[in-house]
């Protein structure tokens, strides 16, 4: 009869057959008659926290030993519960971690509390530099901070303290006397082994300096160390860090977090790692732990490194990677498509079944081993707890499950080239001059010697002369790969100069030249982007945190889904609540992100120029958006839940034609009868574009135009509706009627938004003296024209006679001429569509108003191409565009007769 069964006939039966496994359980039990009536009914249910609580209060504790007793006693009750439940299937592995991990805190937070009084019998409470009172921090480091303790785990904790001071007492002691001493007495009490036991082995190792370090630090000596001496696999150590004890945890964790998580991605931790596995495989190797379950091929370990290594690499940019427990960040990395759903749902797996393992392997005897068993019976009797008939299934399976992890570990971890030696361009610079140019003409580079000098230029440069060696050597394995896909281009020679010159950008920070040399894929991406287009080029340049978009080309070339990406910003935002400079960081990143993957989807094609505009103004829209209800969160003195407020978009935002590099022409609305409203409101605006305008290290989000609001930049810098309509119908001039054709809402509140919308429907639609109206809106165009000058002999796609502007102000006076009789104008469905309503009500002639539209559409190709090209003015040989300037002096001549 199956274990898993035993505990739904009797209780008893689940006991005996459980000790017949578990030697250790078999000895308590013999040692101590009465804990088998006990176990009966308390492996009814699980061991909780605070059972475990209640049996060390019970009775008072009058001395050391007797602590101890109570220690041991406890914690052979809880182990019998476990191995109990456990064996008879009522306990799943969540339950046994979190009843060891229960067990390991109330039992250091009972034996912290009981010394510290005894100690501070003696010497007085220990203060800090402020003459405050403070207790020691039991820091819980590896599976105890993740909460995933095992049954037979030794311990790891560091014990810190706030700050240096003096106790209070007659017999004074430093404060870190009173911890160091404090620091003893807990390792012996939990980890002393007794007549009755021990409660958990206790490793002090992982402190600073290790064992020859002090017991106890400051939290001033820890911060000291960490940026100092720590070593890289220390951080590693740190991810699940965890305070049990004592109180300051905020400021604990305002230390540990930005050690263990940098800022920016971090892609040497892949080196890191894989060196510290590489040195446990070689310990493996030597004492020849192949089959032990933790440490070998396909083992625990295995699966946490490739967790913790996505939390390195992450985790300071993604804060939902910062979770301790292992399973719950498989789960967050699938979540985030850093890892195929079906590759974490395995790992998951895999990692209960090797836990269960694990925990069967100790049962036996109380002994810290993972290590396999090579007794037949001892198999057998394994095999049987896993619910397998005999040791050959069960080696089967588990012999699968550690394939699949060695598999998906090599995949995570499997070293990258960086040896280049065996590279043919590898030494290139090397080689006699002569001989390098005609390799690289070979290649098809058409001017090889400035190719040289630039690659000579390079590596001789002082930049160079002064980088780490770990950054020389990763810049010199990537060149000889580089030259080779920048090759391939349709213009290598512009290639490879942008690409060094992103290289030059980024060779201080070692991170982003790893990430290369761990996805070597993605220089090809890196070559077809910077060729394409050297305004992307000099974007990936000053933004190279953007490399990570090419590292998953699914990603990168996926169509937003902007209800989505807003509910991923707003994730992304949550962490840093309070946090002004994360956020708006945060804000920018998100901004840049989008943007680059935009724009590596438009380099590939796969968006019409107007669709792409579509998409560039939802991205503004939902910043706006999210800009608005952060700032209003953080305003003080409000008077409402949601401000009665909206951003309404104008210029290229309000008429969905923005540009990569397209500033924001934006006006604030409010709809709201509260005497202090305007201030309030005010406050709003003015922080609104701060967060939008101002520069961070991360950059600005748009740069913003307010002037078209009310008596532009000399007005109020928000209006009320009424103020608005009121403005709009008695004092705005011809121009801000012509501005507001092409306006809309764009976000904030939906209510105000309508109002808006209602206003600019009934100016748009006012009648008009239509020779006063010709006339202003002439005199504005010579107005725009003069202050555009271009004596360069070339056509201005924007500015010049015949040009887009034209095209818009025809549009324009068409709207504002004709929407009394004809209110299908007034929608802002873009010039194009317009320009076709038009000439389907036959205010222009239809053939006209097509070749116009069509016009319209190619020089907007055409200048959104020559932009890309990175001109600061888009201006072509007239002839290039011949037919389109006809077609749109046709339109103005039929506007404007």
């Amino acid at each position: 009869m199956s274990l898993t069964s035993m505990m739904a006939l009797d209780p008893q039966i689940a006991i005996d057959q459980a000790a017949d496994y578990s030697r250790y359980l078999r000895a308590r039990l013999d040692a101590r008659p009465e804990l088998h009536a006990w176990l009966a009914g308390a492996c009814q249910a699980p061991f909780e926290r605070r059972a475990m609580a209640d049996f060390l209060a019970a009775e008072p504790i009058p001395d050391d030993g007797t602590l101890q007793r109570r220690l041991r006693d406890l914690r052979q009750r809880v182990m019998a519960v476990i191995i109990v439940r456990d064996l008879a299937g009522l306990a799943d592995l969540t339950e046994v971690t979190r009843t060891c991990t229960d067990l390991a805190e109330v039992a250091f937070g009972a034996a912290c509390d009981w010394h510290h009084r005894d100690l501070a019998e003696i010497h007085g409470e220990p203060l800090d530099g402020q003459a405050r009172p403070q207790r020691l921090i039991v820091v819980g480091m590896g599976k105890l901070g993740g909460r995933e303790l095992n049954v037979s785990s030794d311990v790891d904790p560091i014990f810190v303290y706030p700050e240096d001071g003096e106790t209070t007492g007659p017999r004074r002691i430093s404060s870190h006397e009173f911890f160091v001493r404090l620091g003893r007495r807990l390792i012996a009490a939990i980890g002393e082994t007794t007549y009755d036991g021990f409660v958990f082995r206790v490793d002090m190792r992982l402190r600073p300096y290790g064992d020859e370090g002090p017991l106890a630090s400051s939290f001033a000596m820890l911060e000291n160390y960490f940026y100092t001496q720590a070593r890289e696999w220390e951080r590693y150590a740190w991810i699940k860090a965890r305070p049990l004890t004592g109180a300051s945890h905020d400021e604990l964790e305002a230390l540990r977090r930005p050690f263990v998580f940098r800022k920016y991605l971090d892609f040497g931790a892949f080196a890191a790692m894989r060196d510290l596995h590489a040195q446990i495989r070689r310990e493996v190797a030597k004492k020849d732990k192949h089959d032990n379950v933790k440490l070998g091929p396909g083992g625990i370990r295995e699966i946490e490194f490739i967790a913790q290594v996505f939390q390195l690499i992450r985790g300071g940019k993604s804060p939902a990677l910062q979770a301790r427990p292992t399973r719950a960040i498989l789960t967050q990395l699938a979540a985030m498509d850093l890892l195929p759903e079906q590759v974490a749902a395995e790992l998951g797996a895999a990692y209960v079944v090797l836990r269960d393992v694990e925990h069967r392997l100790q049962y036996r005897d109380d002994a810290q081993t993972q290590q396999l068993p090579h007794d037949p019976e001892e198999r057998r009797l394994l095999a049987r707890t896993m619910d397998y008939a005999d040791w050959e299934g069960f080696e089967a399976h588990l012999n699968s499950i550690r394939r699949k992890v060695s598999g998906q570990f090599e995949q995570v971890f499997g070293a990258p080239q960086e040896d280049q030696s065996s590279h043919p361009l590898s030494g290139l610079c090397a080689l006699p001059p002569e001989v390098a140019r005609e390799r690289l003409d070979e290649l098809g580079y058409e001017d090889g010697n400035a190719m040289l000098e630039r690659l000579n230029a390079l590596r001789g440069g002082s930049r160079y002369a002064a980088l780490p060696a770990v950054n020389k050597s990763a810049l010199d394995g990537l060149l000889p790969p580089l030259i080779e896909v920048a090759a391939r281009q349709r213009n290598p020679d512009d290639t490879l100069v942008r690409i060094l010159t992103l290289l030059e950008a980024i060779s201080r920070r070692a991170p982003y030249l790893l990430l290369l040399r761990e996805y070597p894929q993605t220089l090809s991406q890196v070559a077809r982007i910077v060729s394409a287009s050297p305004w992307a080029a000099q974007y990936l340049t000053n933004q190279p945190h953007l490399l990570d978009e090419l590292l998953d080309p699914r990603a990168l070339m996926a169509a937003p889904d902007w209800s989505l990406k807003r509910d991923e910003l707003k994730d992304r935002l949550t962490p840093f609540k309070g946090d002004l400079e994360r956020q708006m960081d945060e804000l920018r990143h998100f901004k840049q992100s989008e943007t680059f993957r935009l724009l590596a989807q438009d380099l590939a094609g796969m968006w019409t120029l107007e669709r792409l505009s579509d998409q560039l103004a939802a991205l503004a829209d939902l910043i706006l958006g999210q800009t608005l209800e952060l700032v209003w969160t953080d305003l003080t003195k409000k008077h409402r839940e949601r401000p009665a407020f909206a951003v309404i978009a104008y210029g290229k935002l309000g008429g969905k034609e923005l540009g990569y590099a397209s500033d924001l022409d934006i006006v604030f609305l409010y709809d709201d009868p509260h005497t202090d409203a305007q201030d309030i409101y005010a406050r709003l605006g003015k922080r609104m574009n701060t967060w939008m305008s101002t520069l961070t290290a991360a950059g600005i989000l748009y740069d913003t135009d307010l002037r078209l609001r009310p008596d532009g930049a000399s007005g109020l810098l928000v209006s009320s509706i009424e103020a608005f309509d009121d403005y709009q119908h008695t004092h705005a001039w011809t121009w801000e009627h012509q501005a507001i054709t092409r306006a809309r809402y764009s976000c904030g509140d939906p209510a105000v938004g309508a109002k808006f919308e209602a206003i600019r429907d009934a100016i748009l639609r006012l009648p008009r003296e239509r020779a006063k109206l010709r006339a202003d809106v002439l005199e504005m165009r010579q107005k725009m024209r003069d202050g555009h000058p271009n004596t360069t002999g070339l056509f201005d796609l924007k500015h010049d006679a015949s040009g887009l502007v034209d095209v818009e102000f025809a549009v324009q006076y068409l709207i504002l001429a004709h929407s009394a009789e004809h209110p299908e104008l007034t929608a802002n469905k873009g010039n194009i569509a317009l320009l076709g309503i038009a000439g389907g009500l036959g205010l222009i002639p239809a053939e006209v108003a097509g070749a116009a539209a069509d016009a319209y559409r190619e020089l907007r190709r055409r200048q959104h191409q020559v932009k890309l090209q990175g001109a600061e003015h888009a201006r072509l040989p007239g002839d290039k565009v011949a037919a389109e300037i006809a077609a749109v002096q046709a339109l103005w001549q039929a506007v404007f007769p």
